[in-house]
């Protein structure tokens, strides 16, 4: 399972992932915690047949805990390029994954 993030703890996109292996019709998951207390997050899921300009194909948004909550999307198009970016994330120690 190929990680287009891992354990991100503030907000940003991250790197380009090639996802032309991947073919059509897959599922990114969305993971995250905190150490402590609530905390919530929300991951954009972009895409890019140029790998320069994003085109959100979705967003997970999560409510934190300390045990871990995920949920997930589909892509079902051939893109060159996939990515996930934190547009918020709060809570003590949260961080957050995503993976394919």
């Amino acid at each position: 399972m190929p990680g287009i993030i891992e354990n991100a703890t503030a907000t940003g996109a991250g790197s380009w992932v090639d996802a032309r292996h991947f073919g059509r019709g897959y599922g990114v998951q969305v993971l995250g915690n905190t150490t402590s207390g609530a905390g919530s997050a929300v991951v954009q899921i972009e895409v890019s047949n140029d790998g320069v300009n994003a085109i959100i194909a979705g967003s997970v948004s999560l409510t934190l805990g300390t045990s871990v909550t995920d949920d997930g999307m589909t892509i079902d198009a051939l893109w060159k390029f996939i990515r996930a970016n934190v547009i918020s994330i709060t809570g003590t120690g949260a961080k957050v994954s995503a993976i394919i």
